[in-house]
């Protein structure tokens, strides 16, 4: 079973970064592409959105434009993690981060479906605030 726990948010000021870590990932699956980690994000009185993903086994990455050059999604199979490293961050990306797993194989037009994931961790609030 999956359990995924996120760590590494926090209070910054704009132009700050952070990196956030999703652990608890399993890397043991044989077929290519066939599980993916995303990070999604839920500001107050606002839908959930999806951020970036990644497959596990290839590493293919999609992201959201609104955090493109800004957000990068990495896996780390010796530890275990999906990591989102956060730059120049902005106080509209004040929000609970969460991560997900999918144990479906992603797609162009898919890498962002909540539906596809079916385990998520518990969330890590990051607020950007001068």
């Amino acid at each position: 079973q999956v359990q995924l726990v996120e760590s590494g948010g926090g209070l910054v000021q704009p132009g700050s970064s952070l990196r956030l870590s999703c652990t608890g990932v399993r890397f043991d699956r044989v077929e290519l592409d066939a599980d993916s980690v995303g990070w999604f994000r839920q500001a107050p009185g606002k839908g959930r959105e999806a951020i970036a993903s990644v497959s596990t086994s290839a590493g293919r990455r999609y992201y959201a434009d609104f955090v493109k050059g800004r957000f990068t999604i990495s896996r780390d199979s010796a530890e275990s993690a999906v990591h989102l490293q956060m730059n120049n961050l902005k106080p509209d990306d004040t929000a609970a981060y969460y991560c997900a797993a999918r144990s479906s194989m992603p797609g162009a037009g898919d890498w962002d479906d909540e539906a596809e994931h079916g385990y998520w961790g518990q969330g890590t609030q990051v607020t950007v605030s001068s």
